[in-house]
């Protein structure tokens, strides 16, 4: 099953992000209780300055997504103010 994780900074939580950074990307690149189908931050309307993450992840079960969340660096700083996680129905992949 496909999941999404959209998650939205705390206003002003630019600085704890980049600064936790380096160890965000470690947990994404290690042993995960999910499979990242792609991700990446959420920007503000001037393309550049990151507000938020997406995650589109695989995982059999809920609680497996809910648990690679509650581990993200990120999480731990206390970026993200609000986040939601929704299962996906993946109709279409135009990918080569």
């Amino acid at each position: 099953m496909h999941y999404i994780i959209h998650a939205l900074d705390r206003a002003g939580a630019l600085a704890r992000r980049q600064a936790n950074y380096e160890a965000h990307k470690t947990y994404l690149g290690g042993a995960l209780p999910v499979r990242i189908v792609i991700s990446g931050p959420l920007v503000a309307e001037d393309n550049t300055t990151m507000i938020g993450s997406f995650f589109l992840v695989e995982a059999d079960r809920r609680e497996d997504v809910e648990a690679f969340h509650r581990a993200d660096p990120f999480r731990a700083a206390d970026i993200w103010e609000h986040v939601s996680i929704h299962p996906f129905l993946k109709r279409q992949d135009n990918r080569a």
